[in-house]
């Protein structure tokens, strides 16, 4: 009898746990299953080549097992692949396939911005997005228990790559407390380290000891410490990832080694510490001098990646533009756009008097930065996209996007531009063997869209892209349609729905209307 009960009790657990990860999905995915084929799709698969279709792909066990050409363009189909008996099929005919984006720089949301992971990872998962590097987020531990869940399906969230902020929880005086507080770090499970600046023997010691464990780094190089310690000196340590742009424009320096400050700065005032950082790329090495192409070239030696993150500072030359953005309205929480405001504390919030004088500068740094980024590409140097969401007018997923638009401004190829986006980012984690592209033998994570991206990457924002039909009708085309993850098939369209159906409740329970900065 008591074993009987013990049984009874074993299934019930496990319909229970059934049941919990069903509605933990809230009916947005289907799968995963033993065999999956997509079949009559136009490949894109983020190594370079050319789109290729119509193709079959066949997908077992969370693997990519065939990659079958079917036949060519509007002609009858043949040599489809083959269905077993309990396999599960998607006739995409006409569609698009990328492999799922890496998101470089993910920040999980934050409390200051009242943006929980639920809602991030939506957001994330809505836009393709199906790998994301936590550059230092709540804590280790809290970002750990998130990437478990993520492993096993038991959330909607990206594949996480976590890493610890450098020195998190810990004085470190000393290379010999820098050593052991990396090892320490290891030991945890992080996946890498995040860097913000230290006295060099610090920083010296610790970017070795990471490396010589294996494990990858970041380096936001923050203005208190870049003077002592750029890119360069990042690099030469074993540095593998460089953030957004500071401490290049100081290795580029020709006639100084301190950028200009004027004497009223004061770094903890953010308007003061933006504004001059938009002066900065003016003050380095002319574009192809000597000293900037040896800095380039000895980067590219190194194997070092850059990761721009070009959307996150959009608004220093533009903040029209990034605070009217059309998904604000829809999808931006209220707490959110209140942590945008201008403001004296929130960080990036730093528009205490922001106008046309700073917009110049801060086009004219995007034009040198972009330059330098391309070129960097062009000789072989890895690219990565990033967005560092949450701040600056830049919303989850849609900021991705932006990324991917930016890149293209840049200079990039939309070819190269999605390489940067899926294959560059995998290898920038030492992660290229299991996703990144689409290849038999690796992981299922993979994008579906039904218009085609490299005419316009606009049709991948949530909201889609503008267009006129024959009927002089104006309507909306594009948004992912499916994100594919571990094999499990998402309904973009419904993430979407959801994040609207979370903000409006907010709303209503507020009583919040978005209104512009200083409009009552």
């Amino acid at each position: 009898m008591k074993m009987d009960f013990i049984k009874k009790l074993q299934c019930l657990i496990l319909i229970t746990l059934q049941f919990c990860f069903i509605y933990g999905q809230e009916n947005l995915s289907q799968g995963p299953y033993k065999q999956l084929i997509l079949r009559n799709v136009t490949l894109i698969n983020g190594n370079g080549a050319p789109p290729i279709g119509p193709v079959d792909i066949e997908i077992k066990n969370n693997v990519i097992t065939k990659i079958k050409t079917v036949g060519y363009p509007g002609v009858a189909k043949r040599n489809s692949l083959k269905l077993d008996k309990n396999g599960h099929e998607l006739n995409l005919d006409g569609m698009y396939v990328l492999p799922g984006f890496v998101d470089m720089h993910g920040h999980i949301g934050g409390k200051s911005q009242g943006a929980e992971p639920d809602y991030v990872f939506k957001l994330w998962m809505a836009h393709g997005i199906t790998t994301v590097r936590e550059p230092s987020g709540r804590s280790l531990n809290f970002n750990l228990d998130l990437k478990k869940k993520s492993e096993n399906n038991s959330i909607i969230a990206p594949r996480i790559f976590t890493y610890t902020g450098f020195g998190r929880g810990s004085e470190i005086n000393t290379p010999e407390d820098a050593v052991n507080w990396v090892r320490d770090n290891a030991k945890k499970g992080a996946d890498g380290i995040k860097f913000f600046g230290s006295p060099p023997e610090i920083l010296d010691a610790a970017i070795k000891e990471n490396k010589r464990l294996g494990l990858r780094s970041a380096f936001h190089h923050a203005q208190m410490s870049v003077a002592r310690w750029n890119v360069l000196n990042s690099a030469r340590a074993g540095l593998t990832t460089m953030e957004h742009w500071y401490g290049l424009p100081e290795a580029l320096f020709n006639d100084k080694t301190i950028q200009n400050y004027p004497p009223n700065y004061n770094y903890q005032n953010e308007q003061h510490r933006f504004e001059e950082a938009g002066k900065l790329w003016s003050q380095s090495a002319e574009p192809f001098s000597e000293h900037w192409n040896n800095v380039m070239n000895e980067l590219i030696s190194l194997d070092f990646t850059i990761d721009p993150t070009f959307n996150i500072y959009e608004a220093s030359r533009d903040l029209h533009r990034a605070r009217r953005a059309e998904w604000h309205e829809d999808y931006t929480l209220p707490s959110l756009w209140k942590f945008y405001e201008p403001s004296k504390i929130s960080h990036g919030s730093y528009w205490h008097y922001w106008g046309t004088e700073q917009e110049v500068q801060w086009k004219n740094n995007y034009r040198l930065w972009m330059t330098f980024v391309n070129e960097y590409k062009n000789r072989g140097g890895r690219v990565t996209t990033g967005s560092d969401s949450g701040y600056i007018y830049q919303l989850y997923g849609f900021a991705y996007i932006r990324e991917l638009e930016l890149l293209r401004e840049a200079g990039f190829h939309p070819l190269e531009v999605i390489r940067s986006a899926t294959l560059n980012g995998a290898e920038a984690l030492g992660y290229d063997h299991k996703i990144g592209s689409i290849e038999v033998g690796k992981l299922a994570d993979i994008v579906v869209i039904e218009e085609n991206p490299l005419e316009n990457l606009k049709v991948l924002y949530g909201t889609g892209a503008i267009k006129l039909n024959e009927k002089n009708e104006i309507v909306r085309v594009g948004g992912v349609k499916y994100t594919i993850k571990n094999g499990v098939i998402y309904d973009s369209k419904l993430l979407l729905k959801k994040v609207k159906d979370m903000v409006r409740i907010k709303k209503e329970e507020e009583n919040f209307i978005i209104k512009q900065p200083g409009i009552k």
